[in-house]
């Protein structure tokens, strides 16, 4: 650990919404960092490693597809040469009311983070013609990109439901909710706060919470607090009294208590656990 921060990366250049690109063909450990505002779809044709997302390692197995909210945390370590494409947008890319079946795909794939892919199904050719496009960039390149997002987008689908394990659809004030907590955990930490940005009172919020993961928002909230604090623990060289403040906690003591009572150990312990 060299770093105070949690490097945040932005691919999509100034005042672009919408980026593909090839996966770059080299064998290296990225860092771990998150994204600022924008979704990264990653298909992977080859590669073998290990893809670590939040908490959570994946085994490199290609063919695999990843869908990468905004503010996730993740890095890669590869052990084989990867290849396959990057899909980036962000809410800005698709019209609102001319846009909606396109919209609505992207949305029931949201709760998606990792698809296997049999080889025979894994959509090259649609990928080769976006990326094309996107080369291209003439006058209907966008329409024509567009166009065959959505089919790409349908592909995946397909291949989600035949995963009988794969959850619902949620909610859209659920959805928001969701947003919301990635954009201000860790400056707001209680239910009020986030049902006054939601235009709900805190007991909806709670029952919407609960018929969507059966847990109250105040768990959520708590669960992606602690989320905040081992990526801090873990990936920066932050004090204890430095990630307290960090994370909008009134001193380190309050942050300490906080941790230990979900965790059953102090901050420090659980640094020097990941570390010996």
């Amino acid at each position: 650990m060299n770093d105070k921060k949690i490097y945040i990366k932005n691919k999509l250049d100034e005042g672009l919404t919408f980026k593909v690109s090839r996966f770059k063909e080299q064998i290296k450990k990225t860092k771990p960092h998150k994204h600022d505002e924008y979704y990264e779809l990653i298909f992977l044709l080859n590669g073998e490693g290990f893809h670590c997302i939040e908490s959570e390692k994946f085994m490199v197995s290609s063919p695999d597809f990843y869908f990468l909210k905004p503010g996730q945390l993740h890095y890669w370590q590869f052990t084989s040469i990867p290849k396959g494409f990057v899909i980036l947008f962000n809410d800005n890319e698709f019209n609102a009311i001319n846009e909606k079946t396109l919209i609505d795909i992207v949305r029931k794939l949201t709760d998606t983070t990792r698809l296997k892919i049999q080889p025979d199904k894994f959509p090259i050719h649609l990928l080769e013609e976006i990326f094309n496009e996107f080369q291209l960039n003439t006058q209907y390149s966008k329409e024509i990109s567009h166009g065959l997002l959505k089919a790409l987008f349908g592909k995946l689908l397909q291949i989600k439901e035949e995963n009988p394990q794969n959850k619902s659809l949620p909610q859209s004030v659920y959805d928001k909710f969701v947003q919301l907590l990635v954009k201000e955990c860790p400056q707001l930490h209680k239910v009020n706060e986030f049902a006054d940005l939601l235009n709900i009172t805190p007991q909806n919020l709670n029952t919407i919470c609960r018929k969507q993961t059966r847990k109250s928002a105040s768990e959520i909230i708590t669960n992606q607090l602690l989320l905040e604090a081992k990526r801090y623990i873990l990936h920066t060289d932050n004090t204890i009294n430095e990630i307290a403040e960090i994370l909008s906690f009134t001193d380190a003591s309050n942050f300490v208590k906080f941790f230990k009572k979900h965790e059953n150990i102090t901050p420090i312990q659980f640094r020097d656990k990941h570390f010996q």
